[in-house]
This record gives C-alpha cells, sequence and structure tokens, in this order.
C-alpha cells in the first residue's frame, strides 16, 4: 500500500496542520504496517502557479518548439501527476488562510487536475476517475 502525505502550511514547526497530518500518518501506519510513503512538503517545494510556460501538460506530448522553460514545468506537472493516483491513501494538511487554502497547495491541485487523467467530463459535469495502479 502507498500514503502520498502533503503538508502545505509554511509555519513549520509551529503549524496546526503539520501536525495533524503526521499524527493521522502514524496513525495509519501503525494499523497498517508495511505502507510505503512519499512525501511532498509543498511549503518547501511549491511549483509554480499555471502561467504560459506550465500550461504546456495541456498539449499533445511531444508538441513541437516548446521551450526549455515549458520542458521543465512539463516535468514538473507529470511528476505530480503521476505521484498523485500512484496512491492509496492521500492525507493533505491543508490550514486555511484568508478563507482558503495556501496558494501553493492550489498550485499543486491545478498541476493534478489534468482531463483526461485525473477526471473527466461527462454530460452530468466533470466525474473524477478512478486511479490507475501499475
Amino acid at each position: 500500500m502507498k500514503l502520498l502525505h502533503i503538508d502545505s502550511s509554511p509555519l513549520a514547526a509551529n503549524s496546526v496542520s503539520r501536525e495533524l497530518t503526521r499524527r493521522t500518518v502514524a496513525e495509519w501506519l501503525a494499523a497498517h504496517p508495511g505502507t510505503t510513503v512519499d512525501y511532498l512538503d509543498l511549503a518547501v517545494d511549491a511549483p509554480t502557479h499555471l502561467n504560459a510556460d506550465s500550461l504546456g501538460f495541456r498539449l499533445a506530448p511531444g508538441t513541437p518548439g516548446l521551450t526549455e522553460a515549458q520542458r521543465q514545468e512539463n516535468a514538473v506537472s507529470e511528476r505530480l501527476v503521476s505521484q498523485f493516483p500512484a496512491a492509496d491513501v492521500v492525507v493533505v494538511g491543508a490550514p486555511m488562510y484568508n478563507f482558503s487554502v495556501p496558494t501553493q497547495l492550489k498550485a499543486w491541485i491545478d498541476r493534478i487536475a489534468q482531463a483526461g487523467r485525473t477526471f473527466r467530463y461527462t454530460a452530468t459535469g466533470p466525474e473524477g476517475r478512478p486511479a490507475t495502479r501499475r
């Protein structure tokens, strides 16, 4: 079993959400020994917000003429969107700032929300797609 543990608070040791995710993951591991954990700290390693360079994941693979910046941003998007469905369990630390989640968590969500990969459009609206196992 694989667990993806995501923290997004920039408050480090003063973060309540980080303490909660730490406890949650510890309890999960105690109940499910053998689980492997992937850890993503979005306050330390935040993806950039969507811009002209990072929207390349919306292009067909192998699109000619991409800049080096676009290729690098596409690699970030691919790493994140591949990591998410590979997890059986996802624990997200999402503190509230100004009535919303931290911008680095929003940037992560924007990177993994990819039509045809993590969701699809249907006649009744968007629908999450089941994870594809390796």
